[in-house]
């Protein structure tokens, strides 16, 4: 029996809009071929919503995201701190992945880069724990023993299916007690997975490796804002961040987005590659177990790919965004 969902779909800002309709696009050509059924539900959010209803974030859109079985976000603008980072701790989303694969036709550092970036989501400086004090300012950095301990075990879950292997990022040489906690507690949740190697960087020197050598590196446990920064270095090795994807999940809850921002020069034109975002929706299947579905946009964004007939400006072709949609949904109803 077909299973049927709800998802919440926020548009977003910028190039959000162009990206939502190329990515529902691909989704409509799922349903027709392999299912599963799916049912898309509008939910404002951004710097757009900020001016027309005053909030970036309206509680009715909170309440339709509850009542969904995962969440389909495009980028926002300045306002993502009030509904992006309000979201992702509204939901306990503590896990963000970031998965950064070399795809033919597309112009990565190696052929060969398959690495998945798992960043704590909740916690660090991103908690704004921001003052002033007379003229200075001070910024608190929250690292728990809770929110360490799932992030690791997270990293090394997703290390069981992939080449076994963990690298932990981070600064404890300096930050002894915040960086040194999450450090500690990486080792500990490495005795549990003795099939998984695991070795420990520096962030400053995991920045440095990453460009030498990307395609050594299998699954990186990195805290907040070290992961937000390397994770787009990452997309960048693995040909640029309109190719890359991300996923906030909880225990009980996923939300998907692509990694960059809303891009607002680039609006409205039809030239934003919308294959981040496509890429977002096969991560989402996944989530809900539908792996047959996923692997077919994976499959026809490959296929897209490496014909390099239909692709957009930031990968060397002329195409738009609705072009690159479309010919990816034709390979999915294999016309």
């Amino acid at each position: 029996m077909t299973k049927k969902y709800k998802i919440a779909v926020m548009p977003g800002d910028g190039i959000g809009p162009e990206q939502t309709a190329a990515t529902l696009k691909i989704l409509s050509a799922v349903m027709e071929t392999t299912g599963p059924e799916m049912e898309f539900i509008e939910a404002e959010g951004g710097d757009e919503t900020l001016k027309k209803r005053g909030e970036a974030l309206p509680q009715d859109s909170i309440e339709i995201i509850k009542s969904s079985d995962a969440c389909l976000k495009g980028p926002v603008g300045e306002s993502a701190a009030d509904v992006i980072v309000k979201l992702r701790i509204l939901f306990d989303l503590y896990a963000n992945l970031r998965p950064i694969k070399s795809y033919p036709g597309v112009q990565a550092l190696r052929p060969d880069i398959d690495l998945l970036v798992v960043r704590e989501n909740t916690e660090d400086l991103y908690k704004g724990y921001e003052f002033r004090i007379g003229d200075d300012t001070v910024a608190l950095r929250v690292i728990t023993k809770k929110g360490c301990h799932r992030i690791a075990e997270t990293a090394f879950k997703y290390a069981m299916k992939r080449r076994k292997k963990v690298t932990a990022v981070h600064k404890a040489n300096v930050l002894r007690v915040t960086d040194g906690l999450f450090r500690d507690t990486c080792r500990e949740v490495a005795q549990r997975y003795p099939e998984v190697a695991f070795d420990e960087l520096y962030i400053d020197a995991a920045t440095m490796h990453l460009i030498k050598r990307p395609h050594e590196f299998d699954v990186i446990c990195i805290t907040n804002m070290f992961g937000d920064i390397l994770s787009d270095e990452a997309a960048q090795i693995g040909g640029g961040l309109g190719m890359a994807a991300g996923a906030n999940i909880g225990d009980k809850f996923g939300l998907f987005e692509p990694i960059h921002g809303s891009a607002p020069k680039h609006a409205g034109k039809n030239t934003a590659n919308p294959i981040s975002m496509i890429l977002c929706s096969k991560m989402m299947l996944e989530w809900l177990g539908e792996e047959a579905a996923a692997k077919k946009i994976e499959d026809a964004v490959m296929q897209v790919l490496s014909e390099r007939r239909v692709v957009t400006p930031d990968l060397g072709g002329k195409s738009g965004t609705t072009e690159v949609a479309e010919e990816i949904s034709r390979k999915i109803l294999g016309r």
